[in-house]
């Protein structure tokens, strides 16, 4: 309910939501990976004692509790993500925005960030995720896609992936299982429009009479 254009509400805003940048190295300012996930309660003005017990809570949540004497530095791109996430969850805020967070890291690393939103959405917590992945856009449960600034598709992802010459007009890819049940469509498959993802594509297959 929040105009993020009025700098009335920016406090509260920014106590309400949190974001994760494509960039880890963007967003991590301490030279030891405690105080980094610190940081963020610090500013907040969280009593010292809250602040130890979200930094061991947080840290156990990304799986990087045994990290926490390391250098920033040192870790690698998707530790580096991960402590970006902790350090934002331990402000606690409702919602989490994640900008391209997936971006700049290997399938494995991927596959972390990606594991944890889930963990993090699980919990309760709003979740928006921006990116160009589909497959991670076909996980969620309301996609909004944009060009040009301008929204040309919105729904469910059975409901926007059920679009996609319009989707590649708009110069974007669709996940590989919808390509793939699309093409088997033409050769005469029968398979259900709501088939978006690689599981359920196997799964189909491996039925399919």
């Amino acid at each position: 309910g929040w105009n993020t254009k009025d700098d009335d509400h920016i406090w509260d805003i920014r106590q309400t939501a949190g974001m994760v940048f494509q960039n880890p190295d963007n967003q991590l300012v301490a030279a030891l990976v405690e105080d980094d996930v610190a940081f963020g309660p610090e500013n907040l003005g969280v009593e010292s004692g809250e602040i130890a017990r979200r930094v061991d809570e947080v840290l156990h949540a990304v799986g990087m509790e045994d990290c926490r004497k390391k250098a920033s530095h040192q870790l690698s791109g998707g530790q580096k993500q991960r402590i970006a996430v902790a350090g934002v969850i331990a402000m606690n805020p409702k919602c989490v925005i994640f900008d391209e967070p997936t971006a700049m890291l290997d399938p494995q690393g991927r596959k972390e960030i990606m594991d944890l939103i889930h963990t993090l959405h699980e919990a309760g917590r709003t979740i928006i995720l921006i990116t160009h992945f589909m497959e991670e856009a076909a996980d969620a449960d309301r996609i909004i896609m944009m060009n040009d600034g301008e929204i040309i598709l919105e729904g469910t992802p059975v409901e926007v992936f059920a679009h996609p010459a319009k989707i590649k007009q708009a110069g974007l890819d669709v996940p590989v299982a919808v390509e793939l049940a699309e093409r088997l469509r033409g050769k005469g498959w029968r398979i259900p429009q709501d088939v978006i993802t690689s599981e359920q594509l196997v799964d189909f297959v491996c039925q399919y009479k």
